[in-house]
C-alpha cells in the first residue's frame, strides 16, 4: 500500500504546515490571521499551507537551478532572501483569493515567518512522522 503511505506523509506536512503557519501568527510580529470562527481558522491555514507547499515545489527548484551561482556565492546564505519571498509570495496569493491572512512585508515579517514555519514545519515533521 504505497499510495497510503504517501497520502498519510502528504496529511502530516499539511497538518504540521498548518500548524506552523497558525504558530508564526501568533509569534512573529506583521503575519496576521484575521478569521471569525475555529472552523474558518483552521480552513484557512490548511489552504495557506497548500498554497505554501505548491509555490515552493514549483519555484524553488527553479530558483536553484537559475540562481546556484548565487547560492555558491553566498555560502547558501541566500536561500534565507529566496525563502522570505516565497513567504511572501504565498502571503500575496493567499490575499488574491479571498483567504484572511496577510503577511505584511518582507523584513521582518515574511523572513522570519519562513525561518519560523521553516523550523517547526521540520520539528513536527519528524515528531509526527514515525512508523
Amino acid at each position: 500500500m504505497p499510495a497510503m503511505g504517501f497520502l498519510k506523509g502528504l496529511l502530516i506536512r499539511i497538518g504540521a504546515t498548518a500548524v506552523a503557519f497558525w504558530l508564526a501568527t501568533l509569534v512573529i510580529p506583521g503575519i496576521s490571521l484575521d478569521t471569525e470562527s475555529v472552523s474558518e481558522t483552521v480552513l484557512t491555514l490548511v489552504l495557506v499551507a497548500i498554497i505554501f507547499g505548491v509555490v515552493n515545489g514549483v519555484l524553488q527548484p527553479i530558483i536553484k537551478t537559475v540562481g546556484c551561482g548565487f547560492y555558491l556565492l553566498t555560502l547558501g546564505l541566500i536561500a534565507i532572501v529566496v525563502n522570505g519571498l516565497l513567504f511572501l509570495l504565498t502571503g500575496w496569493i493567499a490575499d488574491q483569493v479571498g483567504l484572511p491572512f496577510d503577511v505584511d512585508g518582507f523584513w521582518p515579517a515574511a523572513v522570519l515567518g519562513a525561518l519560523f514555519v521553516g523550523v517547526v514545519t521540520w520539528i513536527l515533521g519528524a515528531v509526527l512522522d514515525r512508523d
